[in-house]
């Protein structure tokens, strides 16, 4: 290793050490609650393709302090794995300067598109503001080009923005470069498309599950019944594949016999 090696690699311990101390202690909070989302079917996109019906799950944390207080949800997907930052939804609320961001420090990014979960996040996180800080300012933020990697996501994006109360402004002709601004609070709207996004309760849910469990103990029931009915006809079958069998080997000596006779 050269001394140019050695330099380099001391002088990058301290910049992680000074990383690591300046990590935020709410940074890796895990949810503590959970609710389940039923995602409505709907018809098919020509941008996200096949929207059926789908179930995730909700989880949720917050935290408070004299300075701050945290609220952090996250969609996660059965079966399917996300990077860190997709369906998150942070909101942070500064006592200090009583002012509320949403958003996580890496975007806003979610998963599946276009099933109404952007403007359900948000309107939980509108809502759980409002409760308290509804005459903090808000603080606006640049929206990311990454996050609208073509016109109908563009569109999308704003469109959500829009429909919870902030202003969506551009900086440039190309429409690359955009904030997103509102004034207070109490200025946002906490409502979703209820029809697409679904709270289900935990009763509800284990009504469901009972329901499936049902439904599938009578389907197997039909299908066992089914399979009985299918092996009575094939043992029908195979008696007048018999008897047919017989019938024709009869029917062939007869004419031979007839023949013999009439010939001799």
């Amino acid at each position: 290793m050269t001394d140019a090696n050695l330099h380099s690699d001391a002088s990058a311990a301290p910049a992680e050490a000074e990383a690591t101390s300046h990590t935020h202690p709410w940074a890796d909070l895990a949810p503590e609650s959970y609710r389940l989302l039923r995602l409505a079917p709907l018809p098919t996109d020509r941008s996200s393709g096949a929207r059926p019906l789908r179930f995730v799950q909700l989880g949720r944390v917050e935290r408070h302090a004299p300075e701050q207080s945290l609220l952090r949800l996250s969609i996660q997907l059965p079966g399917q794995a996300l990077r860190k930052e997709q369906n998150l939804l942070e909101v942070w609320a500064d006592h200090r300067n009583k002012e509320v961001r949403f958003g996580a420090d890496s975007g806003f990014s979610i998963e599946p598109l276009n099933r109404g979960l952007g403007r359900f996040l948000l309107a939980q996180g509108i809502a759980w503001a409002r409760k308290q800080w509804a005459h903090y300012k808000v603080e606006g933020g640049v929206l990311g080009a990454k996050e609208a990697a073509n016109e109908d996501i563009r569109l999308r994006r704003d469109h959500v923005l829009r429909a919870q109360g902030f202003d969506v402004d551009y900086e440039d002709s190309r429409l690359l470069k955009a904030r997103y601004s509102a004034g207070r609070v109490s200025e946002l709207y906490d409502d979703w498309h209820k029809e697409k996004v679904q709270l289900v309760p935990l009763l509800d849910a284990a009504a469901m599950l009972e329901q499936a469990e049902q439904n599938l103990a009578e389907q197997e029931n039909q299908i066992r019944r089914l399979e009985q009915r299918l092996e009575s006809f094939r043992r029908d079958d195979n008696s007048l594949r018999f008897i047919i069998a017989c019938l024709t080997v009869f029917a062939v000596f007869q004419a031979g016999l007839l023949i013999w006779m009439a010939t001799h």
